[in-house]
């Protein structure tokens, strides 16, 4: 494996990381990259705000049928407009019908609550009728977030974070501080270490994280019977990925020809590439921040080093 990583081609430096079934792990690191540099995340934070809102689900905090306006007091959608009845799955799972992006996401200065508003009031009138097509966007998870600090009973996403980490002693040093501590994008604004972010991986593995009822519903095939509006797998890979709650359905194919659950990842914009094979029972990461958009240079990694991993894993 060292010599197939030291040949790859990569426009930044990486690390890379995989942890098989018995809990025997392989790195490789280039340059000045390692498992404790810590990165920003863009995407790959998906997968982690899914997995918190989803353990407040099932605490009771929370119901995958609840509806924005049980908890946002400030909610301006009018129950004319379709998207009044988004549920908090059709959140996670990109289907909600909430497309446009307002610029308030990228504003670390401007509030949480009132940027969450600007998202509906943004794609208030678009027609569209929640469960009918996935759209990728950092809205729906924006939403999603402010309904879990609603629900908590908490004032911030740092508190319900917070309680995360105290919880599962997970993240230790990681934040979500993109554009700030105040703003943050829950789809896209973290700060992790390819280290914590493995541990995360393990621990989403071995079932500590989420129960059995909860796994289903995210790893289940959320987007089967929607129209893919849009997705950067399609567009930039052309390939033909669906989505889980917060995370991919991989499929190396222009058409969705695979079987959902069985490799599932949550790449992000820069590169880095956090995934689980659960056919074979390893899961592990590429750690790299890149150009905005690099987000295939990160997958291509994994990709030429791959067969290797799989011999590896019948190694004794």
């Amino acid at each position: 494996m060292d010599s197939t990583l030291a040949q790859t081609s990569s426009d930044v430096d990486f690390s890379f990381s995989v942890e098989r079934q018995d809990g025997r792990r392989y790195t490789y690191n280039r340059g000045g990259s390692t498992l404790l540099t810590s990165y920003e995340s863009a995407s790959t934070s998906k997968m982690v705000s899914a997995v918190i809102i989803l353990r407040l689900v099932e605490q009771g905090y929370l119901s995958l049928a609840d509806k924005p306006q049980r908890f946002i007091s400030t909610w301006p959608l009018v129950n004319t407009d379709p998207l009044f009845n988004m549920t908090l799955e059709q959140l996670l799972s990109f289907t909600s019908g909430l497309t446009d992006e307002p610029p308030c996401q990228n504003f670390g200065g401007s509030s949480f609550e009132t940027c969450v508003n600007s998202i509906a009031t943004t794609n208030a009138g678009n027609g569209i009728t929640p469960g009918q097509q996935f759209y990728y966007a950092s809205t729906h998870l924006q939403v999603a977030g402010l309904m879990a600090i609603k629900a908590r009973g908490v004032a911030t996403w740092q508190d319900v974070f917070t309680e995360f980490k105290t919880q599962t002693g997970l993240f230790p040093t990681s934040t979500y501080d993109l554009p700030s501590a105040t703003n943050p994008r829950l789809a896209g604004g973290m700060h992790w270490t390819g280290e914590e972010y493995m541990a995360f991986l393990k621990a989403l593995k071995n079932g500590s994280l989420l129960n059995s009822t909860s796994m289903g519903q995210l790893l289940a095939d959320h987007t089967a019977a929607v129209t893919i509006a849009y997705s950067p797998a399609l567009v930039g890979a052309g390939e033909d990925w669906h989505y889980g709650l917060g995370l991919w359905h991989e499929c190396q194919s222009a058409t969705f020809n695979c079987t959902a659950g069985i490799r599932v990842s949550s790449p992000g914009a820069y590169g880095a590439y956090p995934f689980w094979d659960r056919s074979h029972g390893y899961f592990g990461i590429v750690s790299r921040q890149g150009a905005l958009g690099t987000f295939p240079n990160g997958i291509a990694i994994e990709r030429s080093v791959r067969p290797d991993v799989e011999q590896w894993l019948a190694c004794p």
